[in-house]
């Protein structure tokens, strides 16, 4: 193995639209090419730099009940710009916790996006 590929939401239009947004305009991802798939699925790929992280796949109608998640306690991004996604995550209005990891040279943000899923923000405070 060599590292974490994507992570996959499938869940319905309406869903799937309130996540990319989040995603794109809070989190600092990019829409980016999704390659057409003979099953038809339909959705977004959503991109770090030039790897496709996060898959948003639309739910076929009447698929769109959450699916088990297990033990999942949420996914983490690292990434740039503490205040700059500070101020998008007020902006909007999105609650988040502030953990700081000096051990680490991080500052961490905890929050919950959309569909529910905890979502972890980490940001470099050193020059490692």
């Amino acid at each position: 193995m060599r590292a974490l590929d994507h992570v996959n939401l499938r869940a319905p239009a309406a869903l799937i639209e309130r996540l990319r947004r989040f995603y794109t305009d809070i989190v600092g991802l990019q829409e980016g090419p999704r390659p057409s798939f003979r099953s038809g699925s339909r959705g977004h790929w959503l991109y770090a730099g030039e790897q496709p992280l996060m898959h948003l796949s639309i739910s076929a109608d009447g698929d769109g009940s959450p699916q088990r998640s297990g033990w999942l306690s949420h996914f983490a991004f690292a990434c740039d710009d503490l205040a700059g996604t500070r101020a998008r995550l007020d902006a909007a209005g999105i609650p988040y916790q502030v953990d700081i990891v000096d051990s680490l040279g991080q500052v961490q943000l905890f929050l919950t996006d959309p569909a529910g899923l905890g979502v972890e923000l980490n940001f470099r405070t050193d020059k490692r």
